[in-house]
């Protein structure tokens, strides 16, 4: 047993010991695919708000997890068409190995389908609230947040949902996903920690690029940092990398943000257009973890935000070891939203799921690192700088044991 969570609330700044696995400081990354990515499969405004490649199966029926006296619903899509229903199912099983693995956890989980649809999300969350629940966990899709917000808040519970969208976040509605701007405060600030004052961007032309452009322009400027250049781009990418190629001169730092293939396809495109990435450091987002950013020539070097992959890989080898199959990367944060409220309704008593004990600005640390919600309900997370390397991703910065003020 392990410290983990720790909670500031009510006066209390104890580490406390909560389930296996769940150990300060020693977050994680997916070894193929990050958070970020996964979860912008499901949650808008990064794609479509729920994948069709396959047809929708039944519904399934609710089920209880636990006998414990503190109630809370988990929403999941668990019988959505595509990738969504798999992800669902895995995340569903990962909370329950959450439960199994805290010891006597006064926690009962009201898991609920909600096919991946907003109406499916309300009736999900009005049919927990009416059995007890105290908190909602989900839904995964953008879409869903708000309808089940809706219901949650005529009573005065709070929501933890898994979308990527800070636009359903809001009071009493917290995300607990990997947020975009989360990777671009930390690999903006760890440039300007070793230097780096003059920025470079380029952007892809989509909402994605649209979040991470406007937490770029805050970031930069915060740190003491200019933009020498900036550009965004669709399918055509040749006149934005001859445009940024050319401002070159007047960076030290140039920041791609797009998904493992097309950043490859840009870093290609800036080369062409006369650009040497060898001059310059290159730096990313989550989205960099990927293969093909491994083995790009021209990525070597760069630098991008993430968990530390120390965490997943216990994570995965134990879910393995329950469900003889490998979790899905979003499986981590619904085995965290348990083992967090298992741990708050231990320690916390009748004010476990307030505003002021969600809201610790000490925040609480899990298998994916350090994290705290916001009051306007989005999130920060604890992450580490990874360094691109033909065998993959290294550590070059640890992610922080604590957060400041």
């Amino acid at each position: 047993m392990s410290d983990a969570f720790r909670s500031g609330a009510s006066g209390s700044r104890a580490t406390r010991r909560t389930a296996l696995g769940l150990i300060l400081g020693t977050p994680l990354l997916g070894a193929c695919s990050s958070v970020q990515q996964t979860l912008s499969q499901f949650s808008s405004p990064f794609s479509s708000s729920q994948p069709a490649n396959t047809p929708a199966g039944a519904p399934q029926q609710p089920v209880s997890v636990g006998s414990g006296q503190v109630k809370v619903g988990l929403i999941l899509p668990l019988s959505a068409g595509g990738n969504a229903g798999a992800a669902a199912q895995s995340m569903k099983n990962a909370a329950e190995l959450a439960l199994s693995e805290f010891l006597n956890p006064n926690l009962q989980l009201l898991i609920k389908d909600d096919a991946g649809s907003a109406q499916g999300a309300q009736q999900s969350a009005q049919q927990a609230i009416d059995e007890g629940a105290e908190l909602i966990l989900g839904p995964l899709f953008a879409s869903s947040v708000p309808a089940t917000a809706q219901a949650a808040r005529s009573k005065g519970i709070s929501v933890i949902a898994f979308s990527t969208d800070s636009s359903v976040a809001g009071r009493g509605v917290y995300l607990f996903s990997f947020l975009p701007e989360s990777d671009v405060n930390r690999i903006v600030e760890y440039a300007a920690s070793i230097g780096k004052r003059s920025f470079a961007a380029m952007l892809p032309e989509n909402a994605y690029g649209n979040v991470v452009e406007a937490a770029f322009k805050q970031a930069v400027p915060r740190r003491g940092g200019r933009i020498a250049a900036f550009e965004r781009y669709g399918a055509d990418r040749a006149s934005a990398a001859r445009n940024v190629a050319q401002a070159l001169g007047q960076a030290d730092a140039l920041f791609l943000a797009d998904d493992g293939d097309a950043v490859v396809t840009v870093a290609d495109a800036l080369a062409a257009a006369g650009a040497n990435l060898q001059n310059i450091q290159l730096l990313g987002t989550g989205l960099w973890d990927n293969p093909h950013v491994f083995s790009s020539s021209r990525l070597q070097g760069g630098l991008f935000a993430a968990p530390d992959p120390t965490g997943f890989k216990s994570f995965a080898r134990r879910y393995r070891g329950k469900y003889g199959t490998e979790p899905v990367r979003t499986a981590t944060l619904s085995y965290d939203a348990v083992a967090l409220t298992a741990a708050l309704s231990r320690t916390q008593g009748g004010q476990r799921f307030t505003a002021d004990v969600l809201q610790n600005p000490s925040g609480f640390a899990g298998i994916d690192g350090l994290f705290r919600f916001r009051a306007d309900g989005t999130n920060e997370r604890g992450l580490a700088v990874m360094r691109v390397s033909s065998g993959g991703a290294a550590i070059a910065a640890a992610s922080p044991k604590s957060f400041g003020a």
